[in-house]
């Protein structure tokens, strides 16, 4: 197995919960749900900890192999610009690429991709900085 840096990756998945939070409350609380077609009643349903648990998991998933991904000593401006590539090219593609045939709108991609973008460009910059 490459060598990780857990605790890298440990923050990497801490800022994208909290990106995730900002994001998705502060900032396209509304927009979101009309896009997605998720009512008040949703948002403040549902097991939160099942919610938030699984999201800091996946997150740590993502990170952990990202980081794999990165190598073991990745230049900060590698890691920056691998996450935000991975984030546009892979994960906003293949969300464009679904959304596509379920016939989503442009709004929620652009909600969705733009967070994956993000999202991946914060791991990149977090485990090419944390040498």
């Amino acid at each position: 197995m490459p060598h990780v840096n857990w605790l890298a990756v440990l923050a990497a998945a801490a800022s994208s919960f909290v990106l995730g939070g900002i994001w998705y409350s502060a900032l396209f609380a509304k927009p979101w749900q009309a896009a997605a077609g998720v009512s008040d009643a949703q948002v403040a349903g549902g097991n939160k900890a099942l919610m938030f648990g699984g999201a800091f998991a996946l997150a740590l998933v993502q990170s952990a192999v990202f980081a794999m991904f990165l190598g073991p000593d990745p230049a900060p401006m590698l890691g920056v610009g691998a996450g935000f590539s991975a984030g546009l090219c892979w994960v906003a593609a293949g969300l464009g690429l679904t959304y596509l045939f379920e016939r989503r709108s442009l709004k929620l991609f652009l909600i969705n991709g733009g967070y994956a973008t993000l999202q991946f460009t914060l791991i990149g910059a977090i485990l090419g900085v944390w040498r």
